[in-house]
């Protein structure tokens, strides 16, 4: 998909909830660099104009929640890496913890649709032109491994 056909990455294409998911990517970028605390992010992402359209409810559920067991979302996802959890780009692991955490704690989210605002993510955040498949890929195995009943039932 081409950058015209996704919004060109402005915001004005996206969802509220995809707004929600790109701002948390970036909240927990800083998180994951500066250690900041998840608090401070809340307040400092709340008062940017770019909150604007963005679902502020799923935001704020969405950093706390991951920032909360992150240890757990990690430990989800890192059996299907194929490097180090050290080697990953801090935007890719941020996207890999929004994504873990909505397929582990979302079911009324389809995974399909979780795996591919996580790739479109990527697209938009992900520091290697290829790391959006990296992320598909890593993204399809847990869902395998925490919807499996889901997948097979084509949901």
């Amino acid at each position: 998909m081409s950058d015209a056909e996704r919004g060109g990455g402005k915001p004005q294409g996206q969802s509220r909830r995809g707004l929600a998911r790109r701002l948390t990517v970036q909240a927990l970028y800083q998180w994951l660099v500066n250690e900041a605390p998840a608090e401070q992010l809340l307040r400092e992402f709340r008062e940017e104009p770019g909150l604007g359209r963005a679902d502020g409810t799923y935001f704020d559920e969405l950093l706390r929640a991951i920032t909360a067991d992150a240890a757990h979302i990690t430990q989800t996802f890192v059996p299907h890496l194929d490097r180090a959890l050290a080697e990953l780009d801090p935007a890719e692991r941020a996207i890999l913890m929004v994504g873990t955490y909505e397929l582990m704690a979302k079911p009324d989210v389809p995974w399909r649709v979780v795996v591919n605002e996580s790739v479109n993510l990527t697209k938009m955040f992900g520091g290697v032109d290829e790391s959006y498949k990296f992320v598909n890929g890593v993204l399809d195995r847990v869902a395998h491994d925490v919807r499996s009943e889901h997948m097979r039932a084509g949901l």
